[in-house]
Order: C-alpha cells, then sequence, then structure tokens
C-alpha cells in the first residue's frame, strides 16, 4: 500500500519573505563568527631551511604531475589572462597598465591557488583529488576569512594599478602612448621612462612584501585548521619574522618562475601556476606543525 503523501503548501509571500530573510541573517551571522577563531589551539612552528623550499617545489610538482592541473588552469584562468591583456593591448589609454597587470598576478596568486591547496591537501589526507574536488573551497567553514582576505588582496592589486598609473602620468603622460613598440621604447631609451621603471619595481616590491608577509601560510592554514582570519594572517606574518631569509628566497622564486613563465609568451605558466601553488601548500606544512602533532608532542 502506497504511503499517504503530506501535501505541501505554499506560504504567503510575506512569511517567504521572512523565511528567507531570516537564513539570510543566519548565515551572514555565521560567516562573521567564522571570521574570529574557533580553533584556540598553540601554533607552533618549525624552522624553515632553503632546502625546505626545494622539497616544497618537488613536492609541489609531485601533486601537479599526479593531478594534472594545468588543465584546470588552461581552462578556467587562461582565458581570463588572455581577455584582460587583450583588453589593455587595445585600448591606447590602458596601454601603460600592461605591465602593472602582468607584474601584479603575483599579488593575486595566493587567491587563484585556493583550489590548488584543497587538491594537495586532500591527497596528502589520501582522499580523492579531482579537479571538482578543488571546489570544496566553497564548503569551508573558512570561508568567509578566506573571502576577506580575497578582498584584501583585490584591494591591494587596485591600489598598485592606480598606483602606476599615477606614477605613468607624472613620468611618462598623461598623453597615452602612441603604440606598444612607442611605449617600450619610451621606457628603456628616455630618463623619464628609466626613473618609471625604477620607481614602479621599488613600489611594487613594497606591494609584494605586503602580500608576502600575510599570504605565504595564511590561505593553506585557513583551508587546513579553523583558526579565524586574524590568526591566520598572523601566523603568517610570524613565520616570515622566523624566517626572514627563507620567506624572501621563496618570493624571489616566486618572482623569478613567474617571470620565466611570462617570458615564455605565457605558456611556461602553464606549469608554473599550478606548481607554486602546490608547492605553497606543502611549504605551509614544512613551516607550522600540524595540530594533531603539536598536541600528541
Amino acid at each position: 500500500m502506497a504511503k499517504a503523501r503530506t501535501p505541501k503548501t505554499i506560504g504567503n509571500p510575506l512569511s517567504f519573505a521572512a523565511h528567507t530573510a531570516q537564513g539570510g541573517t543566519q548565515y551572514i551571522g555565521n560567516g562573521l563568527r567564522e571570521l574570529g577563531a574557533a580553533d584556540d589551539a598553540p601554533v607552533e612552528y618549525y624552522d624553515l631551511s632553503f632546502a625546505d623550499l626545494t622539497q616544497s617545489l618537488r613536492k609541489g610538482f609531485e601533486d601537479f604531475a599526479a593531478m594534472r592541473t594545468d588543465v584546470m588552469f588552461i581552462v578556467l584562468v587562461y582565458p581570463v589572462i588572455g581577455l584582460a591583456l587583450v583588453l589593455f593591448a587595445l585600448n591606447r589609454d590602458l596601454m601603460p597598465l600592461v605591465f602593472p597587470a602582468i607584474s601584479g598576478f603575483a599579488l593575486l596568486g595566493p587567491v587563484a591557488s585556493l583550489g590548488l591547496y584543497e587538491m594537495s591537501r586532500r591527497r596528502e589526507a589520501g582522499l580523492p583529488a579531482g579537479w571538482g574536488d578543488a571546489f570544496n573551497v566553497l564548503k569551508s567553514p573558512s570561508f568567509t576569512p578566506i573571502v576577506v582576505l580575497g578582498g584584501y588582496l583585490l584591494m591591494l592589486f587596485a591600489v598598485w594599478m592606480l598606483a602606476a598609473f599615477g606614477l605613468y602620468n607624472v613620468t611618462l603622460g598623461p598623453e597615452a602612448p602612441a603604440s606598444f613598440t612607442a611605449l617600450l621604447r619610451d621606457v628603456f631609451t628616455t630618463s623619464a621612462g628609466l626613473t618609471m621603471l625604477i620607481l614602479g619595481l621599488l613600489i611594487g616590491g613594497v606591494f609584494a612584501a605586503a602580500v608576502l608577509a600575510s599570504t605565504v601560510v595564511s590561505f593553506p592554514m585557513l583551508l587546513d585548521r579553523h583558526v579565524g582570519l586574524p590568526r591566520a594572517v598572523a601566523t603568517s606574518i610570524e613565520v616570515t619574522r622566523r624566517n626572514p631569509l627563507v620567506v624572501i628566497a621563496w618570493g624571489a622564486i616566486v618572482v623569478a618562475l613567474l617571470a620565466v613563465g611570462v617570458l615564455t609568451l605565457f605558456i611556461g605558466l602553464i606549469v608554473v601556476l599550478p606548481v607554486l601553488g602546490h608547492a605553497t601548500w606543502h611549504l605551509y606544512r614544512e613551516a607550522v606543525v600540524p595540530r594533531h602533532a603539536a598536541e600528541t608532542a
């Protein structure tokens, strides 16, 4: 005998709106609470060495080879990069921002690599680690802190682009370059262009240092532990304080590999971006003692 079905009714619009608003308020409230630290266990650290950087890169390449995340970057990231560069190159007013935009990849790299951290975390734990699993970041309890930290990086990127545009205006500008070739000639053969280049490198270095210190381990830690945003960033800064030369060397490696990727007409980024993303997860493991290991020590 078939079971009797209880009829479902649709509430009136006011009750539906109230229920939806209540659910949205609860979601926002939960997200705001996630910004704080639910996991208050002490954070313990390993001393980093230059050998740990090599080890992290090796493990990052192993993850890359095992999961073929280059294909994921070709499908998801490359179209965005290509459209952005075409937009900048074809618009005379935006042409001076081509190089700042390319160098800005380093500022946004931690956000672009979130799925890679998750895939490396799952592979390390012996869990399935396909491309679809990269989107488990969206289900993470720390998703709100991750979004806020990502917003901080986007803000830094926007400020960097404004600074670069302002620097161009006071050196080679305010007129837009006649062509991309003319822009390159002015940058490398005029005193104003060389001044812009040197100051741009110095200013960009300040932005890169701020990103490196605050995110070298914070994004992986948010995926791994329920620590909240302030502790994740504080941990990243502490890792930098404890190991300044090693962290600076890591930043130099990232910049050098990204430069190789760009100079190969972006083809090299197919390998460089995912390897660096996976390697960052393993660098986090080399820098911060896992919670269970710290508790049993």
